[in-house]
């Protein structure tokens, strides 16, 4: 029976993802699917180890990997007009980021990548994630880059928008902000490839077509969100580009990743590609 370990990040989108195939509700033949759950940032620096069969991938740092793994053609979280957030305890304007310390979850991240996009010289200092608001409000940076939940729950803490990082984008491009996706190794060879390609799609489509059941299971990695706000960010990156890319999706991808290598953010071209089922 073949084990593929299967990494993402503990937040109520991804588990809502993975819900079915995490728990039994798919029947996935003689394959044994482990869960690992950890942030972002650190399956993307396990990533560049080869750690994980099939894991969570910021597509910034699907950049440095894409050798060793393939993009499954399900699992991704787009901003459509919407994604990160600056955030700030006073008004400035999106022209002064140049000027300030922002905290950033990670420098694969994304959120990170367009954020240097926006403005190339910003200045950063990496704090984890769910951090980022307490290190606003006590002074230790000027702004926050945020990701997740914090894009909902930023003005509890009395912080206000400086910029939404996604709308900017797609006002520049038209297209949807990739944000996260997942990949695969490549050495796993097509026929399991295309299994577990197969098994993913299904576990997003029983989560979309049983919203609540796996809602429920999904609010249990909710952090500081009641189950309206949840329901809300789940909302936003399972949509219709998370059960398939499309041609918009795989575009915006592309764009995204020659965007980086244009500016010198990334050091080489990057072709993007994807498994099949």
């Amino acid at each position: 029976m073949p084990k593929i370990t299967i990494a993402h990040s503990p937040d109520s989108d991804d588990a809502f993802m993975f819900y079915a195939l995490v728990n039994n509700k798919i029947n996935t033949g003689d394959i044994e699917f482990l869960n690992v759950l950890s942030d972002i940032e650190t399956l993307n620096r396990k990533a560049f180890e080869s750690v994980y069969d099939v894991t969570a991938i910021s597509f910034h740092a699907y950049a440095y990997i894409s050798d060793r793994y393939i993009l499954l053609p399900c699992g991704a979280s787009m901003g459509i007009g919407y994604g990160p957030i600056v955030v700030a305890k006073r008004e400035i304007p999106p022209s002064e980021l140049k000027n300030l310390t922002i905290g950033v979850p990670g420098t694969l991240t994304s959120a990170f990548l367009i954020l240097k996009i926006f403005e190339p010289n910003v200045n950063y200092k990496v704090i984890q994630f769910d951090k980022i608001i307490d290190s606003v409000l006590n002074g230790e940076v000027d702004a926050g880059l945020l990701i997740h939940e914090g894009q909902l729950t930023y003005s509890n803490s009395g912080l206000v928008k400086i910029i939404d990082l996604g709308k900017w984008w797609f006002e520049q491009t038209g297209l949807p902000l990739p944000l996260g996706g997942n990949a695969i190794k490549r050495e796993l060879g097509d026929k399991l490839i295309k299994q577990v390609a197969k098994y993913l799609y299904e576990s997003i489509k029983y989560a979309l077509q049983n919203r609540n059941e796996a809602l429920g299971y999904a609010l249990k990695f909710a952090r500081d969100m009641d189950d309206k706000l949840a329901d809300k960010f789940v909302g936003m990156y399972v949509n219709e580009l998370t059960l398939d890319y499309g041609e918009e999706g795989r575009k915006a991808v592309q764009l995204f990743l020659d965007m980086g290598y244009e500016r010198g953010l990334i050091p080489h071209k990057v072709k993007v590609e994807f498994a099949e089922y």
